[in-house]
């Protein structure tokens, strides 16, 4: 979504806590784009990395006219077997963060009257399915105070977009565990440049939500109906009744 932004003259700030991706993306764009792109170090798990960011962007006067909240991690665990400081991490990465940064620069952005924001959230925000009872529950609230939200600010002409991507060959999905390639062949799995394309169409458009791919439109209408019975089996085949495992990206 950087490089899909940078495509079309915007300056950018990025922030993780992978410096060594973030050097490489700095390089990446500005050699390919005409833009100038800042980077910032930040674990966004951290309670107050929200308001850090806020006030660096402050203290360097970057004003920020599009905000996009894409961060994420996924555990495929039970709940009962994942740390409790794997779940605070995760929680503070899906749901406190990003409200704490709608809310700071959404506060901005109404007293200018423009600007947009995009949240990713994803289509298991309508599967509250073993293995993800952490992931899919999270990504459910940000869908939801992501739509919340845009009412709020549709009258300062400030706009929010919701991306609810499928599977995308992102390093969220672990290579030993998944055969991306297959899955891409499958059509199970979308490349990141085409999401990122179609989420930022949508966003300037300023569009509700953005769902990618035609496979993703039918499975957030199709799984919600999947009787408990056929979801309790597919629990018992994942193994994790007996074990669970973390998987995360």
């Amino acid at each position: 979504m950087s490089m899909e932004l940078a495509s079309r003259g915007y300056d950018l700030l990025l922030v993780s806590n992978q410096q060594e991706q973030l050097n490489d993306s700095k390089a990446s764009i500005e050699k390919k784009h005409r833009v100038t792109c800042h980077i910032l170090f930040k674990d966004l798990t951290a309670p107050n990395s929200a308001n850090e960011i806020y006030e660096h962007c402050k203290a360097n006067q970057l004003e920020v006219e599009i905000l996009v909240n894409n961060a994420g991690m996924l555990i495929f665990s039970e709940s009962m077997a994942t740390p409790v400081p794997r779940i605070n991490a995760l929680l503070q990465l899906h749901i406190n963060t990003p409200t704490m940064l709608c809310r700071l620069f959404a506060e901005e952005m109404k007293a200018k009257k423009r600007g947009r924001i995009l949240n990713v959230s994803s289509i298991s925000a309508v599967m509250p399915y073993p293995g993800i009872s952490l992931y899919g529950p999270s990504k459910t609230y940000l869908r939801y105070f992501t739509r919340a939200l845009r009412h709020e600010l549709r009258i300062y002409d400030v706009g929010v977009t919701c991306l609810l991507p499928g599977a995308t060959d992102t390093g969220l999905y672990d290579p030993n565990r998944i055969n991306l390639r297959l899955a891409k062949r499958l059509g199970i799995m979308q490349n990141p440049e085409y999401v990122a394309k179609k989420a930022v169409k949508r966003l300037l458009k300023n569009k509700a939500e953005c769902i990618p791919g035609i496979m993703n439109k039918l499975a957030l209408c199709a799984l919600p109906l999947l009787p408990q019975w056929v979801i309790f089996q597919l629990h018992k085949r994942t193994g994790l009744v007996k074990k669970g495992s973390d998987a995360l990206g």
